[in-house]
């Protein structure tokens, strides 16, 4: 007696080679998708998940290129200032992190946290 084999996706009998799993493409994606859904996400996703969403806020919060935004109102919109993609220090010796071009300065004033918003600049790329 044959072993019948079926797809994984749609469970329709395979015909052809004797390692096929799937039916046809679509079956395949639809399998590998389904998966991936139900499977915790991985490390990465998660960083670029929020460095994608920490870029877009900065984003439209940052117009002209500087800015000044209180801190609870990013924090509020899901911005997370732990996640960043690089630094870059100012002739004063201010650290502002950046995720991509959109950069940030977290400041306290009058006991209220604050982040100016820089986008990133040529002048920026000079070594001192």
């Amino acid at each position: 007696m044959e072993n019948i084999k079926t797809c994984k996706a749609c469970g329709k009998i395979l015909v052809g080679r004797s390692d096929k799993k799937f039916c046809d493409p679509y079956c395949k994606s639809t399998f590998h998708y389904k998966k991936s859904i139900q499977e915790t996400p991985s490390f990465y996703l998660k960083v670029d998940k929020q460095l994608k969403k920490n870029r877009r806020i900065l984003k439209s919060y940052n117009k002209a290129g500087k800015a000044t935004v209180r801190g609870q109102i990013l924090i509020s919109k899901g911005f997370d200032p732990d996640f960043f993609t690089h630094y870059w220090k100012n002739y004063k010796g201010e650290v502002y992190l950046f995720v991509y071009e959109y950069g940030y300065l977290r400041k306290k004033e009058r006991n209220i946290d604050k982040y100016i918003l820089i986008k990133w600049q040529d002048y920026m790329n000079k070594k001192k």
